[in-house]
């Protein structure tokens, strides 16, 4: 009896080592990724700001999206991801031995990187699903609210993870909530540069 107990001690203080591998989101960590979060959603407010209706739906070429359309997509993409987020990456395990300082500079880096173009998923794409240019702002400032809410009222950020298959990596949920603030900004890039067109109305 005495060594069958001693075995089971033996066991939960192995599987207490494996569940602390994973590590817990440092102050640092939340202050950064808080930071990047402010950051981008001012520079949206900044980019949309006083737009007239001929700006919003300017279009540089037939293929290519008006600040209107980036807006929503933006929109979108940020309750598909912290949607994403929540319903799946935080239920799944822990994933051990994980370099989470070079995947979150990975994140950083290519995420806002407009090198590389990919075709937006169906359900990301722009159909004027808020109605207006200032429905779909208002919406984006409630949405991005909602994900500062996650980060702020969720410590196990770093215990969960899933496939980036475009990454070839296993992101965690504060590196997916980087992944959102990353792509906040890889399109306030995209409406600048409609913005920056030659052919752009004056007012």
């Amino acid at each position: 009896m005495r060594r069958l107990y001693a075995v089971a001690v033996l066991c939960l203080f192995v599987l207490a080592g494996v569940a602390s591998t994973a590590p817990t989101l440092s102050k640092a960590d939340y202050r950064s990724a808080h930071k990047y979060l402010e950051s981008t959603r001012k520079n949206i407010e900044e980019a949309t700001k006083g737009l007239s209706e001929a700006q919003w739906n300017f279009k540089p070429a037939p293929d290519r999206w008006s600040v209107a359309q980036v807006m929503e997509h933006i929109t979108l993409a940020e309750d598909y991801l912290r949607g994403f987020v929540e319903e799946q990456v935080l239920k799944a395990p822990a994933v051990p031995d994980r370099d989470v300082a070079k995947i979150d500079a990975m994140v950083l880096a290519m995420v806002p990187d407009r090198s590389h173009k990919f075709q937006a998923p169906e359900p990301l794409q722009p159909k004027n699903k808020f109605g207006s240019p200032e429905e779909t702002r208002k919406h984006f400032l409630e949405s991005r609210a909602k994900t500062e809410a996650l980060l702020k009222d969720t410590p196990d950020l770093r215990e969960h993870a899933v496939d980036n298959p475009p990454m070839g990596q296993k992101l965690d949920a504060y590196e997916w909530i980087l992944f959102i603030a990353a792509h906040s900004e890889r399109h306030t890039k995209q409406i600048k540069e409609v913005e920056a067109d030659p052919n752009f109305p004056k007012q």
